[in-house]
């Protein structure tokens, strides 16, 4: 019985202890939660009271913010109001002032319209005696006034014709007087001519056969070879009905003649195929950009010109290749070079400028197909960007009055190139443009009045114009040839000058009977 009853009683001491436990927990639990509310009651009343200081200091500040706001506006509505005050002052006294004028203008207006009404009586009195001394005056000399104004101004335009012709002579024998102290600016002035800036080039190159049955060869089968030549020489080959010979056309003369070339001697061998013609064409390169360097400088030794850079002569040389109405450019740089010379050592300018100028002139005519400009503007910066001298290149950008003229060499290098360009055998003309020219010419000066007939002589170069001696007086002769010059350097193309002259023949005739 003891074991249970220990069991028991220590069962019922676990029990009693459990309990007093947990109500001791409950004590110690319920006591702290009291104290977690009492805390948070102190906060919040603390943090409540802060608040309300915090709202009581930012209701201030408000308070004195409006304060000072109010302030500011009433300043700001004050000093509106002053200066509308002013304002309405300035404007009183402005009107006040506008209305002082308008009293003065008013009263002005009446003079004035008392004024004019006198002029107009007296205007009217002076008209009444100006008619009346007219009609005692057509009265007296017995001829009307249109009559009279016509007779003045017959006798006035005839003075003035005879004082204008006399003047115009009197200034030309001045002008042949005046010496040496202005002979160098009229002989440059004299001697220039313009040339035409539209040219008749040579685009095709003939290339002869030994026989027509070449022709099946150059073109291959189903065209191959023709087609592979034309695309690596960049040509046109023309095979027509010509006898023993084709046509190699392009506007570049570098690449013709290299085509020109290739094409005879693949002719001469024999074997013309694509792989062959590739060759040949780069072979025939190399000997034609060696011949151009060689043509160029051969040129400049030859117009005496030192010190061009190797580029320049190599696109000097290009232009052995080029042609102008049949005249071969290089011997034209060359030629117009030595006139230059010439011309500039008669003149005292220098002759070093004019040389080196009239030997790079037409320098952009090597390069004018493949890029765009006139070739005097592709010349000029060609050279200027190789470091030849500014009077050099403005010579050679005014050969063409495309730019002014700054030196007199540059005037001398135009004269020189008219007088290679214009001299007798320097250029050939196909008869239809010769026969267009001449008949241009003589319709030019039919069209004016007073001309009987007209001649066109010198191949083109002279025109000769007979009027009628009663309708063109001497004075209408000098003003005739000028205007159909002015007229033909307007309207037309042509190389060197064209001769103007007018004819005035009066002839008295009678019979004895």
């Amino acid at each position: 019985m003891q074991p249970i009853v220990w069991i028991l009683l220590i069962v019922v001491t676990g029990i009693v202890m459990a309990a007093a436990g947990g109500i001791a927990g409950y004590a110690i639990k319920n006591n702290i939660t009291k104290n977690q509310q009492l805390r948070q009651k102190d906060d919040i009343a603390r943090k409540l009271a802060q608040a309300q200081e915090e709202a009581h200091a930012v209701e201030l500040q408000a308070k004195d913010k409006a304060l000072q706001i109010r302030q500011s506006a009433e300043a700001e509505v004050a000093r509106r109001r002053a200066e509308l005050t002013r304002e309405e002052d300035r404007l009183q006294k402005r009107r006040e002032e506008v209305d002082n004028r308008t009293d003065r203008l008013e009263k002005r207006e009446q003079a004035l319209n008392k004024r004019q009404s006198l002029m107009d009586k007296r205007t009217n009195e002076l008209e009444k005696m100006h008619e009346q001394e007219i009609a005692e005056l057509q009265k007296i000399s017995q001829m009307t006034t249109e009559e009279a104004r016509g007779i003045l101004l017959a006798e006035v335009e005839k003075e003035a014709r005879a004082d204008m012709a006399r003047i115009i002579r009197q200034i030309e024998a001045e002008a042949r007087e005046e010496g040496d102290s202005r002979a160098r600016e009229l002989i440059a002035t004299a001697i220039q001519r313009v040339a035409s800036d539209h040219v008749a080039e040579v685009t095709t190159s003939l290339v002869p056969l030994p026989s027509d049955e070449m022709k099946g060869r150059i073109i291959g089968r189903n065209g191959r070879n023709i087609h592979a030549f034309e695309q690596l020489a960049g040509v046109d080959v023309i095979v027509d009905d010509t006898p023993e010979a084709v046509t190699i056309s392009c506007f570049d003369p570098v690449r013709r003649e290299i085509a020109r070339r290739s094409l005879a001697k693949l002719i001469l061998d024999g074997r013309i195929h694509p792989a062959h013609v590739e060759k040949v064409l780069k072979n025939e390169q190399k000997d034609v950009e060696r011949d151009i360097a060689d043509a160029g400088e051969q040129a400049a030794y030859d117009a005496g010109v030192a010190g061009l850079h190797p580029e320049i002569l190599k696109m000097l040389g290009r232009l052995k290749y080029r042609t102008s109405y049949g005249q071969n450019q290089l011997s034209h740089a060359v030629e117009v070079s030595k006139l230059a010379s010439v011309i500039a050592a008669e003149l005292g300018a220098d002759v070093e400028i004019c040389k080196a100028g009239a030997l790079l002139h037409d320098l952009g005519k090597a390069m004018d197909f493949n890029l765009e400009g006139t070739h005097a503007a592709l010349g000029a910066d060609y050279a200027k960007r190789y470091g030849i001298n500014a009077k050099v290149v403005n010579a050679i950008a005014s050969h063409h009055h495309e730019v002014e003229q700054d030196t007199v060499e540059a005037v001398i290098v135009e004269a020189a190139d008219a007088v290679s360009g214009a001299r007798p055998g320097a250029r050939r003309e196909s008869l239809e443009m010769y026969l267009k020219r001449v008949k241009a010419l003589e319709e030019i000066a039919n069209s004016q009045k007073g001309v009987n007939t007209s001649y066109a002589l010198q191949a083109g170069r002279e025109i000769r114009i007979f009027v009628k001696p009663e309708d063109i007086d001497d004075l209408d002769s000098i003003r005739l040839a000028r205007d159909i010059a002015k007229r033909i350097e307007e309207t037309m193309q042509y190389p060197g000058q064209i001769k103007v002259t007018v004819i005035r023949e009066t002839r008295a005739v009678d019979y004895a009977k």
